[in-house]
Protein backbone atom coordinates (compact mmCIF):
# COMPACT_ATOMS: atom_id res chain seq x y z
CA UNK A 1 0.00 0.00 0.00
CA UNK A 2 1.34 3.43 -1.22
CA UNK A 3 1.97 5.86 2.33
CA UNK A 4 -1.11 7.69 3.48
CA UNK A 5 -1.53 11.22 1.68
CA UNK A 6 -1.11 14.44 3.41
CA UNK A 7 -3.28 16.60 4.68
CA UNK A 8 -5.87 14.29 5.58
CA UNK A 9 -6.95 13.52 9.41
CA UNK A 10 -5.30 10.37 11.57
CA UNK A 11 -8.36 9.60 12.76
CA UNK A 12 -9.99 9.23 8.84
CA UNK A 13 -6.50 7.91 7.62
CA UNK A 14 -6.57 4.89 10.37
CA UNK A 15 -10.20 4.28 9.78
CA UNK A 16 -9.83 3.98 5.53
CA UNK A 17 -5.85 1.41 6.28
CA UNK A 18 -8.43 -0.60 8.35
CA UNK A 19 -10.70 -1.11 5.82
CA UNK A 20 -8.16 -1.30 2.98
CA UNK A 21 -6.29 -3.97 5.05
CA UNK A 22 -9.53 -5.79 5.93
CA UNK A 23 -10.05 -6.10 2.03
CA UNK A 24 -6.62 -6.55 1.35
CA UNK A 25 -7.30 -3.21 -0.60
CA UNK A 26 -4.90 -1.13 -2.56
CA UNK A 27 -5.92 2.11 -2.28
CA UNK A 28 -9.56 4.22 -0.82
CA UNK A 29 -11.21 7.29 -0.68
CA UNK A 30 -14.19 8.65 1.68
CA UNK A 31 -16.16 11.03 -0.07
CA UNK A 32 -18.89 13.08 2.14
CA UNK A 33 -22.18 14.61 0.34
CA UNK A 34 -21.94 18.17 0.64
CA UNK A 35 -24.66 20.75 1.21
CA UNK A 36 -24.21 21.97 -2.29
CA UNK A 37 -25.17 17.71 -3.03
CA UNK A 38 -21.67 16.93 -4.35
CA UNK A 39 -19.16 14.33 -3.17
CA UNK A 40 -16.14 16.41 -1.23
CA UNK A 41 -13.13 14.07 -0.72
CA UNK A 42 -12.63 13.53 2.88
CA UNK A 43 -9.53 11.32 2.97
CA UNK A 44 -7.54 9.06 0.35
CA UNK A 45 -4.37 6.57 0.73
CA UNK A 46 -3.03 5.38 -2.58
CA UNK A 47 -4.13 8.15 -4.96
CA UNK A 48 -1.88 9.79 -7.16
CA UNK A 49 -1.72 13.00 -6.88
CA UNK A 50 -3.06 13.94 -10.14
CA UNK A 51 -6.37 11.98 -9.57
CA UNK A 52 -6.29 13.39 -6.15
CA UNK A 53 -6.65 16.95 -7.81
CA UNK A 54 -9.60 15.60 -9.66
CA UNK A 55 -11.38 13.64 -7.37
CA UNK A 56 -11.30 16.44 -4.64
CA UNK A 57 -14.82 17.18 -5.78
CA UNK A 58 -17.49 14.88 -7.78
CA UNK A 59 -20.79 15.79 -8.79
CA UNK A 60 -23.88 13.44 -8.14
CA UNK A 61 -24.35 10.87 -11.16
CA UNK A 62 -20.02 11.40 -12.52
CA UNK A 63 -18.08 9.06 -12.32
CA UNK A 64 -17.98 5.55 -9.55
CA UNK A 65 -18.65 7.37 -6.45
CA UNK A 66 -20.96 9.82 -8.00
CA UNK A 67 -23.12 7.01 -9.61
CA UNK A 68 -22.97 5.08 -6.53
CA UNK A 69 -24.66 8.05 -4.70
CA UNK A 70 -27.26 8.55 -7.09
CA UNK A 71 -28.28 4.85 -7.04
CA UNK A 72 -27.89 4.01 -3.72
CA UNK A 73 -26.03 1.30 -4.70
CA UNK A 74 -22.38 -0.01 -5.07
CA UNK A 75 -20.84 0.65 -8.82
CA UNK A 76 -18.41 -2.90 -9.10
CA UNK A 77 -15.94 -3.08 -11.66
CA UNK A 78 -13.58 -6.03 -12.00
CA UNK A 79 -10.92 -4.07 -14.19
CA UNK A 80 -10.96 -0.01 -14.39
CA UNK A 81 -8.79 -0.47 -17.18
CA UNK A 82 -10.72 -2.39 -19.57
CA UNK A 83 -13.90 -1.11 -18.19
CA UNK A 84 -17.00 -0.92 -20.80
CA UNK A 85 -19.44 0.29 -18.87
CA UNK A 86 -19.49 4.09 -19.16
CA UNK A 87 -19.54 3.90 -15.17
CA UNK A 88 -15.56 4.82 -14.99
CA UNK A 89 -14.09 7.82 -16.21
CA UNK A 90 -11.11 8.83 -17.15
CA UNK A 91 -9.71 10.08 -13.88
CA UNK A 92 -10.44 6.00 -12.50
CA UNK A 93 -8.25 4.89 -15.00
CA UNK A 94 -5.48 7.43 -14.26
CA UNK A 95 -4.65 5.76 -11.06
CA UNK A 96 -3.65 2.41 -12.42
CA UNK A 97 -6.03 0.13 -10.33
CA UNK A 98 -7.78 -2.75 -11.60
CA UNK A 99 -10.77 -4.02 -9.24
CA UNK A 100 -12.55 -1.12 -7.76
CA UNK A 101 -15.98 -0.43 -6.03
CA UNK A 102 -17.62 2.43 -4.91
CA UNK A 103 -19.88 1.81 -2.02
CA UNK A 104 -22.70 4.49 -0.91
CA UNK A 105 -22.83 5.18 3.37
CA UNK A 106 -26.83 5.82 3.32
CA UNK A 107 -28.69 7.20 6.87
CA UNK A 108 -31.38 4.91 8.43
CA UNK A 109 -33.65 7.50 6.61
CA UNK A 110 -32.06 6.38 3.36
CA UNK A 111 -30.08 9.50 2.15
CA UNK A 112 -26.79 9.50 1.24
CA UNK A 113 -24.11 10.63 3.46
CA UNK A 114 -20.89 9.65 1.27
CA UNK A 115 -19.29 7.16 -0.70
CA UNK A 116 -16.52 4.93 0.08
CA UNK A 117 -14.13 4.04 -2.94
CA UNK A 118 -11.84 0.72 -2.44
CA UNK A 119 -9.73 -0.44 -5.06
CA UNK A 120 -7.04 -3.11 -6.12
CA UNK A 121 -3.75 -3.69 -8.21
CA UNK A 122 -5.09 -6.60 -9.10
CA UNK A 123 -8.67 -7.97 -11.27
CA UNK A 124 -10.92 -8.45 -8.39
CA UNK A 125 -14.72 -8.61 -8.12
CA UNK A 126 -16.08 -7.05 -4.99
CA UNK A 127 -18.97 -9.59 -3.91
CA UNK A 128 -22.12 -8.08 -2.36
CA UNK A 129 -20.99 -9.58 1.41
CA UNK A 130 -18.18 -7.20 0.83
CA UNK A 131 -19.93 -3.98 -0.47
CA UNK A 132 -21.83 -4.42 2.57
CA UNK A 133 -19.18 -4.97 4.93
CA UNK A 134 -17.50 -1.92 3.51
CA UNK A 135 -20.85 0.01 4.16
CA UNK A 136 -21.10 -0.72 7.64
CA UNK A 137 -17.14 -0.39 7.74
CA UNK A 138 -17.52 2.88 6.18
CA UNK A 139 -20.62 4.35 8.35
CA UNK A 140 -17.92 5.32 10.94
CA UNK A 141 -16.85 8.40 8.99
CA UNK A 142 -20.08 9.65 9.46
CA UNK A 143 -21.26 8.76 13.18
Amino acid sequence: MQPAQQGFSSNDLELLAAILREFAADSGTVHAIGTDGALHLRVAIGIPEPVLAIVQFVPMGKGMAGLAAERKCAVNSCNIQQDTTGDVRPGARATGLAGSVAVPVLAADGHVLGVIGVATRAERTFTADEERAIAVRGGAFFA
